[in-house]
């Protein structure tokens, strides 16, 4: 039983707006899903991606008004977001400059040319060359974005923890993957595989032991989200991990995919999500994101919901 990379990654905005002006208008991305909080519907839940709202390829945010995140460790650091080719990390480079947003310059990290940069709120963000691998981009015709220089999905996702010990048997004996490399930034990075490995499906893990706690809000992330193919091995995931005494959520329906939520010793929030049904479900693929959408058992509450919302277009 493997995952098969990253579903999706969830950060905090206090600014929704500008949230989805530089998602969509900066970074060229979809805005696929157009939601509420289920566990919170005075706030939007934006999900931006590929054309198609592929599993891999979502970031998304939750409309929560808070204080910008404080950094440290027990926390995601870094959502790497894979383009492909030296030509597309050179567009970037002038596009974010011209587009008023700072960066780094396009170094090679791990082996790969990355380029580094922040949205508005600090959310913490780069570029990753992922040389073609797993071809399958859907690029959007819709974006300002040339379709050959696009954000083709997620990953890998960077996290922080002061001690690696207590990680390690989540990731390698819970979860699966294989600890396959480290590499210095300028702290020591280790690298998990889920699966065939590549950028889609990793998990990098910086020991940091200096640094504070950190603490949640705007500029941060709330969550990582796994990918498992189906709802039998979703369900088998859900028996490992109460086998094996970890607490989690239990199966939750999220309608557009199955999630199951637990800690890692160090507090960081896992999600394992479905593949399907996917953000088709109750939108025509031409159209999605253009309404607020409402899984059925909001459905009756639309009324409410959408009266508390603040105009975000």
């Amino acid at each position: 039983m493997q995952f098969s990379g990253i579903h999706h990654l969830t950060a905090v905005s206090a600014d929704i707006r500008e949230n989805l002006r530089f998602y969509t208008q900066v970074l060229g991305m979809r805005l696929v899903k157009r939601s509420v909080n289920q566990d919170d519907v005075s706030a939007y839940h934006l999900f931006y991606a590929d054309a198609a709202g592929s599993p891999g390829t979502d970031l998304t945010f939750f409309d929560w008004a808070l204080p910008r995140e404080q950094r440290g460790t027990h926390s995601i650091t870094r959502t790497y977001l894979r383009v492909n080719g030296a030509a597309a990390l050179d567009w970037w480079t002038q596009h974010l400059t011209k587009s008023g947003v700072s960066h780094g310059e396009v170094a090679v990290r791990d082996n790969r040319a990355a380029l580094d940069f922040e949205d508005s709120e600090g959310q913490r963000l780069s570029l990753i060359d992922d040389g073609g691998v797993a071809d399958e981009a859907k690029p959007w015709d819709k974006s300002p974005v040339p379709s050959e220089f696009q954000i083709r999905g997620l990953g890998p996702i960077e996290m922080s923890v002061p001690d690696i010990r207590r990680t390690e048997p989540v990731l390698t004996n819970v979860m699966n993957m294989t600890r396959v490399r480290e590499y210095q930034n300028p702290h020591t990075v280790h690298v998990y595989q889920m699966g065939q490995g590549g950028p889609s499906a990793e998990l990098h893990v910086a020991v940091q032991p200096d640094l504070p706690f950190a603490k949640m809000g705007a500029g941060g992330v709330h969550h990582v989200a796994f990918r498992t193919p189906d709802d039998e091995q979703y369900h088998a995931w859900a028996e490992r991990l109460a086998s094996m005494g970890i607490r989690s959520s239990g199966e939750i329906d999220r309608y557009y995919f199955r999630s199951l939520y637990f800690r890692e010793p160090n507090g960081i929030l896992f999600e394992i999500a479905t593949d399907g049904p996917g953000f088709a479900t109750d939108e025509s693929a031409e159209t999605m994101g253009e309404q607020v959408a409402l899984p059925p058992f909001l459905e009756s509450r639309r009324a409410e919901i959408v009266a508390n919302l603040k105009p975000i277009d």
